[in-house]
């Protein structure tokens, strides 16, 4: 894996992009569209919107829509040439196993705390085998107790699963579940700056309970859009999309959203 950017003095540039659904047939379709062409024409869109490369690509869940080794492998394939460190998260549609078989030595997954200059983004996974919603478990509650108890870095937290409800009801009932404790601990710890998550296929911003000014963030999918609980800022809401995070020296921060036309079969003749 590129070594994470844990020196710098400048800006620091987090991409973060959600939900590809991979398949094993890189030709694959799911939900009318080719997931495979649509990451890879997502990721060259979305690098071509910022300023330089980014310092970390965050990609935050559901990589593979059939959790096959072949669709981690592609994963692989598609991001090993951009020579950007790189953090996964596991989602509902994932098999931890087979992320960690095939892109453990490419990628930080979760569960990690990743050092970014003076920042750190925590990474934390929410799987839970043979359920869309999501979980977190005593001994991974611990742990985040046991990291944010022993830092003083302004901490942003990735996750997959929402921890909050969007607004959407077939979307709430598979967010994560019993959310109190993750949420009375972030609240409760004054590093944590915001919390970026996936699996809703959507823009969506909303508040920390307790800290309103911590921000959450939804990330789109590069894959296709969920019917939207928010309007989109860009107007685009139907398009693929990412999100773009920059941590300052100074610990102030700035984020954008991204948006893209979907990927056309004819742009690869």
């Amino acid at each position: 894996m590129p070594a994470l950017p844990e020196g710098v003095s400048g800006n620091l540039h987090v991409l973060q992009l959600s939900d590809p659904h991979l398949l094993a047939d890189p030709q694959g379709v799911y939900r009318g569209v080719n997931p495979y062409e649509q990451l890879r024409h997502g990721l060259e869109q979305a690098i071509a919107q910022l300023e330089r490369p980014p310092d970390l690509l965050l990609i935050s869940g559901d990589l593979c829509q059939d959790e096959s080794l072949a669709g981690y492998g592609h994963l692989c394939d598609l991001l090993t040439p951009l020579r950007i460190p790189l953090a996964l998260l596991p989602g509902n549609h994932d098999n931890p196993a087979l992320i960690r078989q095939a892109l453990g030595g490419l990628a930080a997954l979760a569960p990690a705390a990743l050092q970014l200059g003076p920042w750190r983004l925590i990474l934390i996974s929410s799987h839970r085998p043979g359920s869309p919603a999501g979980c977190l478990d005593d001994h991974q509650l611990r742990w985040l107790r046991g990291q944010l108890a022993g830092s003083s870095a302004p901490t942003w937290l990735a996750i997959h699963h929402p921890p909050v409800a969007i607004g959407s009801p077939s979307l709430d009932t598979i967010a994560l579940q019993h959310p109190e404790p993750l949420l009375e601990l972030l609240a409760a710890s004054p590093l944590v700056r915001g919390v970026l998550f996936g699996h809703v296929h959507q823009h969506w911003q909303g508040q920390l309970p307790g800290r309103p000014e911590v921000p959450l963030f939804a990330c789109p999918s590069t894959l296709c859009a969920f019917p939207s609980s928010q309007p989109c800022p860009l107007g685009r809401p139907q398009d693929p999309g990412g999100r773009w995070l920059e941590l300052r020296p100074d610990r102030s921060w700035a984020q954008r959203l991204l948006r893209w036309s979907a990927f056309s079969p004819g742009e690869r003749a």
